[in-house]
């Protein structure tokens, strides 16, 4: 009769989570975690982001490795580079795994994963995967073959291609957000020193972000629209996105209304609880971002995503009664000038169901998702 086999426990994790930030920051987030319950974890990054990503992992402490990798290859040429560069990956990503000697790997999705993935199958590491949005990417999809379980941001709608376990856990986010609970009033005060703005926290209060790079949606039709309104009593906190700042800023410096402008914000918590009502993507961190903090949200799906699988996220906090989407061919200055004006109707209406989004909320993405590990090295 064989001895029962020892579970084995969790104390050195690796998290492949290169990328973009989509994939680094929840990744980070969750080795932070990890990092705090008294774990060692290591990072592999890769990329054109990977030396950024390197350094704000070391702000937090966090040690990382760079590994070369590609994305889905989409041309002959691509498929070469694709298969040298996984190659490559799998060969350090090897060694590497070999030398930290993990008792489990976390990818955190897209084919950036694939080369660390082979090679904790080789060493017959434990794989376990996180997947960020409402449609499972086709990485994870693919490593779901050999993966213990899998855990997404939201209930997957295509959960039937998946061949592991799998559970919702939610979208782990940066630990600055989850303490921070102040009022509108205070949150405002607070910008207003910051940044010297003349901002009104009696005034209904709109954020429009678009992500890094912004968005000429965003970024032109939004402030003109705007500018055309008949309504008077509001104010704008818009995050245009690195290059963007000075053509923006020039269209908000003639208008009637107090505004703070800025390229990007690490202050996200103050602009959330200033804000009564949100316009941005619906990357997945977005939306969870928006669910904690209880905000309501007019959507616009970046078209060209992945399966379009920012849509799908926007209608889970549709679900909730917490958003609208609009299609990013609707949004024209006439269309969003009407949007406006129906916000300021009732900004009331808005601010209530935006309080309904916190029941979408999943705080404890990271801490269900360590347990996750755990209870799947126990069996």
């Amino acid at each position: 009769m064989n001895p029962q086999k020892s579970p084995k426990e969790l104390k050195r994790l690796v998290i492949t989570c290169g990328g973009t930030g989509g994939h680094f920051f929840p990744g980070l987030s969750i080795a932070r975690e990890f990092k705090e319950e008294g774990g060692e974890v290591l990072l592999f990054l890769s990329g054109k982001n990977a030396d950024a990503q390197a350094d704000i992992a070391t702000l937090h402490g966090i040690d990382s490795v760079k590994l070369t990798s590609s994305p889905r290859p989409n041309s002959v040429t691509g498929v070469y580079k694709f298969t040298m560069d996984t190659l490559s990956g799998i060969i350090t990503g090897r060694k590497q795994l070999k030398k930290f000697n993990p008792d489990a790997l976390l990818a955190m999705g897209s084919f950036t994963s694939l080369p660390s993935a082979i090679g904790a199958m080789i060493l017959h590491i434990p794989i376990f995967l996180h997947d960020g949005n409402a449609r499972v990417g086709k990485a994870n999809r693919l490593l779901s073959r050999w993966a213990k379980h899998l855990c997404t941001a939201f209930p997957a709608v295509n959960a039937s291609h998946l061949r592991c376990p799998y559970s919702f856990t939610g979208m782990p986010v940066r630990p600055e957000l989850l303490g921070s609970t102040i009022s509108k009033k205070d949150a405002i005060q607070s910008l207003n020193m910051k940044f010297g703005s003349i901002l009104d926290p009696e005034l209904p209060t709109m954020l429009i972000f678009g992500g890094s790079q912004g968005a000429e949606i965003f970024n032109r039709t939004f402030p003109e629209a705007m500018q055309e309104s008949i309504n008077r009593q509001f104010q704008v906190l818009h995050l245009t996105g690195h290059g963007k700042f000075e053509m923006v800023n020039s269209t908000y410096e003639k208008a009637f209304f107090p505004s703070l402008v800025l390229p990007s914000a690490s202050e996200m918590d103050l602009f959330y609880q200033a804000a009564d009502v949100v316009v941005s993507r619906s990357g997945g961190s977005t939306i969870a971002e928006l669910t904690l903090f209880g905000k309501f949200a007019f959507l616009v799906p970046y078209p060209f995503a992945a399966e379009n699988h920012q849509y799908d996220n926007a209608l889970y906090m549709k679900s909730g009664d917490a958003a609208e989407i609009i299609d990013n061919a609707d949004c024209t200055k006439e269309k969003v000038a009407k949007l406006l004006d129906r916000w300021l109707e009732n900004p009331e209406k808005y601010r209530e169901q935006g309080a309904k989004a916190k029941v979408l909320s999943k705080p404890r993405a990271a801490a269900d998702m360590l347990q996750v590990i755990r209870d799947g090295l126990a069996k």
